[in-house]
């Protein structure tokens, strides 16, 4: 007996292909998997009128044993789907497809019940749209990829899928990721200690840049592997052309919703690849992908191996006792979900609780609200790294000179020497129509840091706006800074002149700002202008960036200058703690995502009743330490008022 292809099915698509495979392919036709297969079975065809989740899961279990390859193809709403081509010696197959599918588009939820309940009845014998005409066009399509296939020539459904509009006919080939969840293919390494170490290794930066990875090549696989509207871990994208820099969005599909970041460069190519890469970042940083989390128990019996949350700073007592407030106190009784870190500076694995290392795990449960505050992607995992400290840094500074009210130093931009810092300070006035002010933020570790404030020029428009930049070039955290702060001019107008009350009340009561976006919006308010008066006072003489920035950098290597901050932090007895949030859709392509925590330093918080300060000193000590305030603060000195980060 020679090859067999079985075609397993019923209806119009089974018939058709069997007919059309039968004239050149020794074919054996089967209603479904009960039966054995022939002995010689070399492919088999899995085709519906319908959809029929539980056929393709039995589908799985079957030949994932018998390890012989298959194809689908069924209708669905109207839609005729091909494959994917699934090789049960390799990840990717007809789950993670449908999980892909499904969760590109709009109604994912319902469709994802819907998959559930049709996989429990069995579902409709047709769907509406599987007349004879879409059905032989689906025929035609299937026959050419099974010639592919059976001449061991690429096959598109390979890792892709090919969708047929039954109405117009048109179709489209669409490649999907291999799901890091997905229960049938995917088998990702319980968490431990051995995952967790780190070896720091070369990493030689691109020349001009701190980056180890240049955009150009990046270009080749991020579109590619990540972008795509019906299948992809990003589904959309779109062009903002209102901003005065190139400003360009993209939409992680979530199942509680859509999440939109975006990418702010000078050009909107650039900015397209530094979105999904943002967006990447946020995929990684929502829950453990990449490692199965296993430890469940309380900090006192995992003291000795455990980071004590309280080094990170938690909530105020009285916000704890609050009857509405979502978080409880910390109990180093209470059993919780612990992922495995590493301590750079003790060099040794670390238990982190699970809802400090993924920022949407503090989102109603836990003790402390945690944002994505320290999660860096990079080419490397040194580069990651070194970007998680930047931004954990930049933000420190930043709430560090809000809570003490630093009279910070001001910056004169001109002595940078930079025409293009200069360029971009000058198309912000022309067309947004704001002043820029750059003042010094730089803490006790010297670290170069930034408080940038945009002023407002017209009638219109929010009067301030607020950013923070970390770099060890003080001016690529300036350039930072800007593009942020461009991000909300011009594009915010109509939604700040709409909400003016309501933001004139939270002027007037703190708790009522609640959001991420209120924190911005407030100080658009010219009524807010005064709270930041120790940074407006243009009595302070402009200070040159020579002057202000001391810290060296002449590494080729950027492990270099990551080995320096870390030896800078030890002087201060500041750990730097790494949880490796990078998943199998990230390594692909050589690119890690972390979550970078360093215990003492204040977290970045949204909404006035999750502020957290308690238990971190250093904004007590600090100003003291650099000769802005005579004696250490007491936390009632401290800003009650809610921060401009926007």
């Amino acid at each position: 007996m020679s090859a067999v292809i079985v075609v397993i099915g019923e209806g119009f698509l089974a018939d058709y292909v069997y007919d059309d495979l039968s004239s050149q392919h020794e074919v054996v036709r089967q209603n479904d998997f009960e039966a054995s297969l022939p002995e010689k079975t070399e492919l088999v065809l899995v085709l519906h009128d319908s959809w029929k989740p539980s056929i393709h899961q039995r589908a799985e279990k079957v030949l994932r044993r018998t390890r012989i390859p298959w194809l689908r193809g069924f209708v669905s709403f109207g839609e005729a789907v091909v494959g994917p081509l699934v090789r049960p010696d390799k990840k990717g197959c007809s789950q993670c497809a449908d999980t892909r599918l499904l969760m590109a588009g709009r109604d994912r939820k319902e469709m994802l019940d819907m998959k559930q309940m049709l996989a429990t009845d069995g579902g409709v014998p047709r769907d509406a749209w599987a007349t004879r005409t879409g059905i032989l066009q689906v025929t035609n399509l299937l026959a050419a990829e099974v010639q592919r296939i059976w001449q061991g020539d690429e096959a598109l459904s390979e890792g892709g899928l090919c969708l047929i509009n039954l109405q117009t006919l048109k179709n489209s080939w669409h490649t999907f990721l291999p799901n890091p969840l997905c229960p049938v293919c995917s088998q990702i390494p319980e968490d431990s200690p051995e995952l967790a170490r780190i070896s720091l290794k070369p990493s030689p930066k691109i020349e001009g840049s701190y980056r180890c990875r240049s955009m150009d090549d990046l270009k080749k696989v991020l579109v590619k592997d990540y972008l795509d509207q019906r299948t992809g871990v990003m589904n959309g994208k779109m062009y903002d052309l209102v901003p005065p820099f190139a400003d360009v969005g993209v939409n992680l599909p979530l199942l509680v919703g859509d999440e939109g970041v975006a990418g702010r460069t000078h050009s909107y190519a650039v900015s397209e690849l530094t979105a999904i890469l943002e967006g990447l970042e946020r995929a990684c940083g929502i829950s453990p992908r990449g490692k199965r989390s296993v430890v469940y128990d309380s900090f006192n019996n995992l003291k000795d191996q455990a980071l004590n949350p309280l080094k990170v700073g938690v909530h105020a007592k009285e916000q704890y006792e609050r009857p509405d407030f979502p978080f409880k106190q910390f109990d180093p009784d209470y059993p919780m979900n612990w992922v495995w870190g590493y301590s750079l500076q003790e060099d040794r694995p670390i238990l982190v609780p699970e809802l400090l290392s993924y920022y949407s795990m503090g989102c109603g449960h836990g003790f402390v609200y945690e944002t994505s505050n320290g999660c860096a992607i990079g080419g490397s995992l040194e580069e990651a790294i070194f970007y998680g400290i930047m931004e954990v840094v930049e933000r420190d500074s930043f709430l560090m000179a809000w809570y003490a009210q630093l009279p910070l130093p001001r910056l004169d931009p001109l002595s940078a020497n930079d025409p293009e810092l200069q360029l971009m300070i000058d198309r912000v006035r022309a067309t947004g129509g704001y002043d820029l002010h750059f003042y010094n933020s730089t803490m006790e570790h010297g670290i170069p840091s930034v408080w940038a404030i945009a002023k407002n020029r017209k009638e219109k428009g929010l009067n301030l706006i607020c950013a923070a930049g970390a770099h060890l070039d003080p001016v690529r955290a300036v350039k930072s800074t800007i593009h942020e702060m461009a991000a909300m001019m011009l594009t915010l107008d109509e939604k700040f002149e709409k909400n003016q009350e309501e933001l004139v009340r939270m002027l007037h009561d703190s708790t009522l700002v609640d959001t991420m976006d209120d924190h911005g919006m407030l100080y658009g308010l010219p009524q807010a202008e005064e709270r930041l008066n120790f940074l407006l006072d243009d009595n302070r003489p402009l200070r040159t960036f020579d002057e202000e920035f001391k810290w060296q950098s002449t590494h080729a290597d950027l492990t270099e200058d990551l080995k320096e901050i870390l030896d800078r932090f030890r002087e201060l007895n500041l750990d730097v703690i790494v949880v490796d949030q990078s998943t199998s859709e990230t390594k692909r392509n050589g690119l890690h995502c972390v979550k970078v925590l360093i215990p003492g330093m204040l977290p970045m918080t949204f909404g006035q009743h999750l502020t957290r300060v308690t238990g971190l000193e250093r904004v007590l000590r600090v100003p003291m330490e650099l000769g802005y305030t005579k004696r250490p603060l007491t936390l009632d000195e401290l800003n009650p008022h809610p921060h401009p980060f926007p």
